[in-house]
């Protein structure tokens, strides 16, 4: 079983690399962990340093996902790509014939206060309207099973 994870080293990316290796360990699988680096809206040379140094930083997180992935006992490789997270994720799955695609649900940690949480909603509507999210747009386009995981507050609800 080859399990590929769209990874970025964020907190909601290792919640979702410890729940997958959670639900899926007794299947052995490999797991694929793809960090997409998006490219410099314009070619100067700030934009290019810029961009350079968080290719090399997407690197290091991807690596340290492996290392974590393969001190639980899994066997893993790293696939790092640049552009469009949502295009070259899709098309990874082409490539790369996953039986299962994870991603986490894109969150923040919200203020608690009332105004704040109102205020995020409008700007995530706005967002999911004006430019749609991965998950939205790997649900409409992705060939393999796709499991989105969420990563908000998992302490206790009341």
């Amino acid at each position: 079983m080859k399990i590929m994870l769209a990874y970025d080293g964020s907190r909601n990316a290792r919640l979702a690399l410890d729940e997958t290796m959670k639900m899926f360990r007794c299947n052995a699988p490999t797991l694929m962990l793809v960090g997409v680096a998006e490219n410099p809206r314009d070619a100067t040379d700030a934009n290019e340093d810029l961009f350079k140094e968080e290719y090399e930083e997407l690197k290091g997180h991807l690596q340290k996902g492996v290392e974590a992935a393969v001190k639980e006992g899994f066997e893993a490789e790293l696939l790092i790509a640049e552009g469009d997270a949502r295009k070259l994720l899709l098309q990874a799955t082409h490539k790369q014939k996953p039986d299962l695609l994870v991603i986490a649900r894109h969150s923040h940690e919200p203020d608690p206060s009332f105004i704040a949480k109102s205020l995020n909603a409008i700007f995530d509507e706005f967002d999911y309207m004006t430019f749609g999210s991965v998950s939205s747009f790997l649900t409409r386009r992705v060939e393999c099973p796709l499991l989105i995981l969420p990563t908000g507050d998992t302490g206790n609800k009341e």
